[in-house]
């Protein structure tokens, strides 16, 4: 596939999640914010007004970086000064919108993102919180934070998530940041791949790594999409590992930037 086909792709998915989860919320009422915009939602403090409200700001923020040197520089240093708090900052500001305002500014925001994707030169990679990113990679994370938040969204609210096989992409992520998630614990990460075999939404077989590999990960390619988000706790998977680092890995997986979360409390007491 070359590389013009995998960003159209991933694109493609990114535009379905956020039509999913902007038809979830385009009628929870008006004002600052609509009634329903106030539901409290899994993240402590965060209302469905603050998961969509990060999302445009991030969006914004990737869009900075990939088009204005200066002002990303600007954020970076603004990062600096409060890196505990910069984040829920600009989550909190947006949030204050009134409802059709946020809409727009989320809605504005994405289309600026894609189109600066797109824009970005072959092999160029922007700058980022974490390692400079390609721009499959930021269409990549965007997707998983679309998709994770989402989650968090319907479950505030109470709406039935339908698992799609679009979830593939946060679980290549999620394999592919192994050994950050080892990093942000302090921990070195084993030298050898793992295998990872997941089964999709649809029933297709997933896989990464070496068959023969001795450190093996198995189960739903959902749970793991919400393992590697720490929107869910690993005993109430059905992921299974095989070996010592394969079942280390379960306990930490991490694929968003940043330290390391507090993930979910199993629902097992």
């Amino acid at each position: 596939m070359s590389t013009d086909d995998l960003l159209g792709g991933l694109l493609a998915d990114l535009a379905a999640e956020t039509d999913a989860l902007r038809a979830v919320v385009s009628d929870l009422g008006s004002g600052t914010p609509g009634a329903g915009w106030a539901t409290p939602t899994p993240a402590p403090g965060w209302t469905v007004a603050h998961q969509v409200a990060h999302l445009a700001w991030t969006d914004r923020a990737a869009t900075l970086a990939a088009t204005d040197k200066d002002a990303w520089d600007a954020l970076v240093l603004g990062a600096l000064e409060d890196p505990d708090g910069f984040v829920d900052r600009g989550a909190e500001e947006l949030a204050a919108l009134p409802t059709p305002d946020l809409l727009a500014t989320w809605g504005h925001g994405r289309e600026q993102l894609v189109a600066a994707l797109r824009d970005l030169p072959a092999g160029h990679k922007m700058p980022w919180f974490g390692p400079p990113m390609s721009a499959a990679s930021m269409a990549t994370a965007r997707f998983m934070e679309t998709w994770a938040h989402a989650l968090d969204v319907r479950e505030g609210l109470g709406v039935a998530v339908e698992p799609t096989d679009r979830v593939r992409h946060v679980c290549h992520l999620g394999v592919r940041t192994r050994d950050f998630a080892y990093a942000t614990h302090g921990l070195t990460p084993p030298p050898d791949l793992f295998h990872v075999e997941l089964t999709s939404p649809s029933g297709e077989r997933w896989t990464w790594g070496p068959e023969d590999a001795t450190e093996q990960v198995r189960g739903s390619a959902w749970d793991l999409a919400r393992l590697v988000t720490q929107r869910v706790h690993r005993d109430d998977t059905d992921l299974v590992a095989t070996g010592d680092e394969a079942d280390r890995w379960l306990g930490i997986a991490q694929c968003f930037a940043g330290p390391p979360g507090a993930g979910r409390v199993s629902t097992r007491g």
